[in-house]
């Protein structure tokens, strides 16, 4: 008789895949669980198998069974209390946000612990040798993956010593992984294919017909009902399967579909005794509300458009960035009208200013559907259908497709870590009380958020896998995106949901009972099936814990992120800025808080996002001027002190986070020229206005304000990276971080920045420390006229190196480098510097643009095109590059192309 071993009784919790294996084997219920056990599984679990039931001390006692503790190893996963927003725990930091419908507009995000510090046992200063991948060995009989007893097979350890006490742990969730994978092999062809669910759940045209399928085994009586029928589903009722599948077969009618593309659809049930309700479709494509009616629900849209209605791509997806430049936005609220804005209009308008100011990526929020707007998107009511506030699904392709036409990838918010817990129009709808395993959720508390007031997916779900999966696949291959950032990853990586814990670093915090291991599974299933689709995807994870391993490959025991979020660092400056005197700011405590990282694991740094412009918040450029701001922006006259600061300290702050704090950059829509206020969605307490949920452009725009000059700056800065490479560059030495100067020095890539944060000390003849020897020269300055400074730093200086202490001998080098030479550091100023080739040595200084005014000058030219030409429409690729990205780092400081 087969035999089939399994890591644990919860592989098999769901119904429908007990089922299957019992029918392909042809087994009883008791000979299956018998049979499909080991001989050697604890008798205690055989038996919570056999009555088809765990409470919650046996899953407790099990976990840690699996996870290789004693039972008193570690304490019991915490209680979830509510969180008491008196409480000294609760701060502003962006640490772990709950997402909620706040009394006061907006969608304010809760902060649940005051500090938090990346584990740091392997700092991006060590270098330890990368292990080998882990190995799976399957047996004849078995699905089950044996993972080899040396720990050497996870690579991850071999990386972090420190990771080795914990290598049951890793063992556990990569067993877990890899027969879960087994299993979708074996049961539905491979990964892939189980991704492709969309192509059979939902609305699908197959041979004369449109067929309809859901899940909904809750259901005792199911019928398809919309404006095709008069909404009267008597005549359409559905049949179900042994799995929960209610479907349907609607002939066409007289050559045309029975259900016209564009007609409200909604699946109607029987549940309980006898209560029918009127659901969206779970895999609906489109859903709209009725506008003109206040508060009306929601009804699916068949979407299945003409082949002459249908969005056609034009471009290629552009090559993934060696470091992405990112532009996080919000299609509704990028208008300069009080409106909510479209993505033709933010594809024709937004996507040129993003090309411009030289990012690579953008990042689109509040993609999927979500009914509550103030939500920012987080609260997800139908997961497969475009946000139809801003348009059609054929809309949104064609801005995903313009942005590739301007070298732009597309990421999208990727909300997988709860949903809405709206019953008429989200997921939640097609709870009835039903148990676990036919569910999306959890039961009790466990499927409930209590601070964001939403639901939470069972990820141990048959059907919840196919579900999620195939929604990453529909949005990779139907429009085309190029990524995704995973949002709200702690809250799916812990039991406890990141409530209340302030993570120290102590790997305890990360590997243990209240690690949720079918969440951590299901991620790694994500990246995994992301990655096979799309190798030069981009997948970033918003976690706030800092767990080892998240932004590591699946292959080597990771997770399988390519970057995480950097989300300590916003903490910071807002501490800096509301609490410390410019005096009080600690160089060494910067520097540390922007390069403490994982090595091996990449970052994307920002100094704020979204989180820092809600209501009730203000970004760093508010912070730094207030309300000083509606008076002190005009060029016509000189900067108040207040302005003259701000400004400064706008440009360092956002530079130095960049040039420091990771592998990637983040910046979100309007902080890059210091947009004022602060983002107020519609809501009664505002007397549903859209005044405050749009984007002053014409403050960019208008040539008197001095916005432009943050804007430039910005556009600068990135010009910067594309010119030199220093954020892919592994290569991050801070020389010095002169607390007493306030100053720090380091070296990224081939550039050495010097960052002056002394509020009233400017340096003549100030050392620094370098690397390679030679002649350097200005690269971007910070103070330079354009970028609204004082133009205090020559640019047509070359500053020589000189050699410190014995070649070879760091302790006898400046600063431990074994080079220096001289610079004028004038106060609240970064400056950059690059070294001259030596074929480049002997031109002539006066016909020589400096690299600073080039970029400049570069930026300038952007924007001069930006405000002349017209929106342009999907088309061949304008020539953003044209003038300055073929200059190549060798042309700028190669003084031969000045005879030209």
């Amino acid at each position: 008789m087969p035999t089939l071993q399994v890591s644990s009784c919860s592989d098999y919790k769901n119904k429908r895949l007990k089922r299957a294996l019992i029918k392909s084997l042809s087994l009883d219920k008791k000979t299956f669980v018998t049979n499909l056990l080991p001989s050697d599984h604890p008798t205690f679990l055989r038996q919570i198998c056999l009555e088809g039931e765990r409470n919650e001390a046996e899953e407790v006692s099990l976990e840690r069974k699996m996870l290789g503790c004693s039972t008193g190893f570690l304490p019991a996963p915490p209680l979830l209390p509510s969180l008491d927003m008196n409480s000294k725990g609760v701060t502003r930091s962006k640490t772990f946000a709950a997402k909620e419908k706040p009394s006061s507009g907006g969608s304010k995000k809760l902060l649940v612990h005051s500090r938090f510090y990346f584990p740091s046992r392997i700092s991006t200063n060590d270098r330890v040798q990368r292990g080998s991948v882990i190995s799976a060995v399957l047996t004849d009989d078995s699905t089950m993956t044996t993972v080899g007893e040396d720990n050497e097979n996870i690579g991850l350890l071999s990386m972090d010593p420190g990771l080795e006490s914990f290598k049951d742990h890793f063992r556990y969730r990569m067993k877990r992984y890899m027969d879960q994978k087994r299993l979708i092999e074996q049961h539905e062809g491979g990964l892939e294919d189980f991704a492709l669910g969309y192509q059979k759940f939902g609305f699908n045209r197959e041979e004369g017909g449109i067929v309809y399928r859901e899940w909904a085994p809750a259901a005792q009586e199911a019928q398809i009902i919309g404006d095709f029928n008069g909404w009267d589903g008597s005549n359409h009722r559905m049949e179900k399967n042994e799995f929960g599948v209610w479907s349907i077969k609607i002939p066409d009618s007289g050559g045309n579909p029975a259900i016209p593309h564009n007609s409200r659809v909604k699946f109607r049930f029987m549940h309980g005794k006898g209560i029918w309700v009127d659901r969206i479709p779970a895999w609906i494509k489109y859903a709209t509300v009725d506008t003109t009616r206040f508060g009306a629900p929601y009804d699916g849209v068949h979407w299945d458009p003409p082949t002459s209605e249908r969005y056609e791509f034009k471009f290629p997806r552009p090559p993934k960035p060696n470091a992405p430049r990112i532009y996080e936005a919000h299609v509704g609220m990028s208008s300069s009208e009080p409106c909510v804005n479209s993505y033709r209009d933010f594809a024709d308008n937004v996507l040129p200013r993003i090309r411009a100011n030289n990012y690579n990526t953008v990042q689109l929020m509040a993609v999927m559907e979500h009914s509550y707007y103030a939500s920012f998107g987080y609260h997800v009511t139908n997961f497969f259908a475009v946000s139809s506030r801003s348009g059609t699904p054929e809309d949104l392709k064609y801005l995903i497709d313009k942005a590739h036409s301007l070298g732009i990838c597309v990421l999208m918010d990727a909300v997988h870590s709860h949903t809405s817990n709206n019953v008429t129009d989200g997921l939640n709808g097609f709870d009835v009380g039903q148990g676990a395993q036919e569910s999306y959720f959890h039961t009790g508390d466990r499927g409930y958020h209590k601070l964001w007031d939403s639901r939470l997916f069972n990820y141990a779900n048959w059907e919840v896998l196919r579900f999620l999966l195939s929604n990453l696949r529909w949005w990779l291959e139907e429009f085309k995106f190029d990524g995704f950032r995973f949002d709200g990853v702690t809250s799916m990586l812990y039991h406890h949901h990141g409530i209340n814990m302030a993570f120290t670093g102590d790997y305890n915090e990360y590997f243990s009972e209240a690690t949720d291991v079918d969440a951590v599974v299901y991620l790694m299933l994500a990246n995994y099936l992301i990655h096979n689709i799309l190798p030069d995807a981009t997948v970033v994870a918003e976690d706030v814990s800092g767990m080892p391993g998240l932004g590591r490959p699946v292959s080597e025991g990771g997770v399988g992120f390519d970057y995480r979020l950097a989300m300590a660092i916003p903490d910071k400056w807002i501490d800096y800025l509301k609490n410390k005197s410019d005096q009080e700011w600690s160089m060494n405590e910067i520097s540390w808080s922007l390069t403490n990282r994982r090595y091996t694991e990449k970052c994307v740094a920002y100094a704020e996002s979204h989180d820092q412009s809600i209501v009730g918040d203000k970004t760093i450029a508010f912070l730094l001027m207030d309300k000083e701001m509606y008076s002190g922006m005009s060029c016509l006259t000189d900067a108040p002190p207040t302005i003259d600061r701000g400004i400064a300290l706008h440009k360092m702050i956002h530079f130095i986070t960049m040039a420091l704090g990771g592998e990637g950059y983040l910046n979100f829509m309007g902080n890059e020229f210091g947009h004022p206020e602060w983002i107020d969605f519609p809501r009664e307490g505002n007397g549903w206005s859209y005044e405050m949920c749009r984007r002053q452009w014409n403050l960019v725009d208008s040539p008197h304000l001095r916005y432009k000059f943050l804007n430039a700056f910005d556009r600068a800065m990135n010009l910067l990276d594309e010119k030199f490479s220093f954020l892919a560059s592994t290569k991050q030495i801070v020389s010095s971080t002169n607390e007493e100067d306030k100053v720090i020095v380091f070296e990224r890539g081939d550039l050495v920045f010097v960052f002056n944060f002394h509020p009233e000390n400017s340096y003549d003849g100030y050392k620094v420390g370098c690397d390679v020897p030679g002649k350097y020269r200005v690269a971007l300055d910070s103070d330079a006229l354009e970028f609204g400074g004082h133009g205090r730093v020559g640019h047509d200086v070359d500053h020589f190196t000189s050699p410190e202490g014995i070649p070879g001998v760091p302790e006898t080098n400046f600063n431990n480098r074994p080079n220096s030479f001289k610079v004028l550091s004038p106060a609240r100023t970064c400056v950059v510097y690059y070294r001259v080739e030596e074929n480049e040595e002997s031109h002539d200084h006066d016909d020589e643009m400096s690299t600073n005014e080039l970029l400049a000058a570069g930026a300038k030219e952007k924007q001069e095109d930006l405000e002349e030409a017209p929106a342009q429409k999907v088309g061949k690729p304008p020539s953003v590059d044209d003038d300055d990205d073929d200059a190549s780092s060798d042309e700028i400081s190669d003084d031969a192309s000045s005879d030209d």
